[in-house]
């Protein structure tokens, strides 16, 4: 599009940024993740199908999926989307004190650290920090007394899988209270439960930085929780999960900025 502008006494067609809606899952699982069974292109797969228009993969204390779908070009360390689906690299940090999402960036292993310690690092990767399923007693969701000495960028307030659904209710409260920007996620495990929630962005910016700035613009939320079978199915693959064989990937010790 251009916009017709007066220079000099003529006037100049000038290009016009147009924006465009996508609809992001911000926090998926991989068979990387320990409790998770569905590989990445099965991932992809499933989420063009929905009409997604990318997803973050967030897997519990790894960053094997970042390097795999790099190594299978299916993520770009520009941040472009590739065949027009983004996947933003992430990763979900058991910290000490609970669930902490990185989005936009790769750590190394920090299970087990303090939070405000993985926040430092996140920031310093170029990452936005995120606290999942927060007030979930039986997720390890990161508590209020935890969250308000943490300089996150933003909260999931809805997460598909949540155990009782006033969690979310709560989560949502305190991102008002605190003024914070809010995501709304599937948490997916497997395949078919991939957008069941998810983010809805207006950006003339389709990239991994478009996303990360969209989100601490304020976006809307598409709320909708898994049904009864995908959540008997995510119950039976944290609790009986067999080991599968897993594609080599190559080992990067260093921490990636995108």
């Amino acid at each position: 599009m251009f916009a017709l502008q007066r220079g000099g006494g003529k006037l100049i067609a000038s290009p016009v940024a147009t924006t465009s809606t996508y609809h992001i899952d911000l926090h998926c699982h991989s068979y990387f993740s320990a409790d998770g069974v569905s590989s990445l292109e099965s991932l992809i797969e499933s989420a063009r199908a929905k009409g997604l228009h990318g997803f973050a993969i967030t897997d519990h204390n790894t960053c094997e999926a970042v390097n795999y779908l790099r190594a299978k070009k299916l993520l770009r360390a520009d941040g472009q989307p590739v065949d027009g689906f983004l996947v933003i690299p992430g990763v979900e940090v058991t910290t000490a004190e609970g669930h902490l999402l990185c989005l936009g960036a790769t750590l190394p292993d920090m299970k087990g650290r303090p939070a405000a310690e993985v926040v430092t690092a996140i920031h310093a990767a170029g990452g936005l920090a995120i606290p999942p399923h927060p007030y979930d007693l039986f997720r390890a969701g990161i508590r209020r007394a935890t969250l308000e000495t943490l300089p996150i960028d933003a909260l999931e307030v809805f997460n598909a899988a949540t155990t009782l659904r006033r969690y979310n209710r709560k989560a949502f409260a305190y991102a008002q209270e605190r003024g914070l920007p809010m995501t709304a996620a599937s948490d997916a495990h497997h395949a078919d439960a991939i957008g069941t929630a998810y983010t809805i962005f207006e950006t003339d910016d389709f990239s991994v930085a478009g996303i990360l700035r969209g989100i601490q613009g304020g976006a809307k939320l598409n709320q909708r929780y898994l049904t009864p079978k995908d959540n008997i199915k995510k119950t039976w693959n944290n609790w009986l999960r067999l080991k599968r064989r897993r594609p080599p990937v190559a080992e990067t010790t260093t921490t990636t900025n995108v």
